[in-house]
């Protein structure tokens, strides 16, 4: 990333400036935005860091990059019902960059912008003094008092899940042992999908209408079901119960699991899905399926809420109605 370096107003004006839309960001022009929620609306507001070679790699595509740290907070937002409005950014370069690594960059924030109707209001440039830093904090709105949280699930409700779980998981794997497809006999097509899950991750913005109409607990699945569930259970005072073999997959996972079963562990327990947890009430059910059928977004149901057999509520597998112990680890931690 090295050669041509614009001066820090030069670059806010031609990188950053295009993207800040919403009047109250004045074109990047001030030290601070102002942003007023909708007639009857709180805002919703939600920060990820991420670093070089821990969420991301350093050679992955620029656009990529933008699009990862802005998907991984608008997974947050979809997962309390709220409409993207906004984002602030910070940005912590590394002394090797150039003009049109920035250009590329800011042209992956562009497309998702489109994409997820969502504005740049500010943020912050510097030098990082090391690798690649980024920061995002989104902001989302919905009707007031009407945030769903983790903390609802109650005994009865329903768990449900968007999408297929553990193919991030896989995939970063497989950037780090290049040799592992080979003897997984992952075929070139399943190779590419679990890399790509890993790189590109899909927020699930589509269902938020969904999961604010229908949903008494949710949160995104950014350390893995395992550690997340879990999570869930203790913050709601319940305990869940999940079916393993209800667990979505894709089919590049399950040819992984039909040749190395042992990798169960890394496609629960892996992190980087991005996809949601939710509870559902019994009387909920059918309306949710019908609404997340017409927002395009799959959802599969893989278990329900008990009541605590301990204090602070727990999460336990099953296979086939019975107890299963999943051996390793409870999900990503970052320490």
């Amino acid at each position: 990333m090295a050669g041509e370096r614009p001066h820090e107003f030069a670059l806010i004006k031609r990188f950053f400036a295009p993207l800040a839309s919403d009047p109250g960001a004045l074109g990047l022009t001030d030290d601070a935005a102002t942003l007023a929620p909708s007639a009857g609306c709180e805002l919703v507001l939600t920060k990820d860091l991420l670093a070089a070679d821990i969420h991301f790699f350093s050679h992955d595509p620029a656009e990529a990059i933008a699009a990862k740290a802005l998907r991984v907070n608008l997974s947050d937002l979809a997962a309390k019902g709220a409409r993207p409005r906004g984002y602030l950014l910070g940005l912590a370069l590394p002394a090797a960059w150039d003009a049109e690594w920035l250009e590329r960059f800011c042209a992956g924030l562009a497309r998702d912008q489109d994409t997820y109707g969502i504005t740049l209001l500010g943020g912050d440039t510097i030098a990082s003094g090391g690798k690649l830093l980024l920061s995002v904090t989104a902001i989302g709105e919905v009707p007031a008092g009407r945030a769903v949280r983790r903390t609802g699930a109650a005994p009865g409700d329903s768990l449900y899940v968007t999408g297929t779980l553990g193919d991030a998981a896989l995939g970063v794997r497989l950037r780090y042992e290049p040799d592992l497809a080979r003897s997984l006999a992952l075929s070139p097509d399943h190779q590419a999908h679990l890399l790509d899950r890993y790189l590109l991750p899909q927020p699930r913005t589509a269902l938020a209408a969904a999961v604010l109409a229908h949903a008494s607990a949710a949160m995104d699945l950014s350390d893995g079901l395992t550690g997340d569930a879990a999570h869930m259970a203790a913050a709601s005072g319940v305990d869940l119960a999940v079916e393993v073999t209800a667990v979505p997959l894709s089919q590049a996972a399950r040819q992984v699991l039909a040749r190395s079963p042992e990798w169960l562990v890394t496609c629960l327990g892996g992190g980087d899905d991005y996809e949601l947890l939710l509870a559902v009430p019994e009387d909920r059910r059918d309306a949710f399926e019908r609404d997340a059928a017409a927002a395009g977004v799959p959802v599969t149901r893989i278990g329900a809420a008990r009541p605590p057999a301990g204090a602070a509520g727990a999460l336990g597998y099953f296979r086939d109605g019975a107890s299963f112990t999943l051996a390793g680890k409870g999900g990503f931690r970052h320490f």
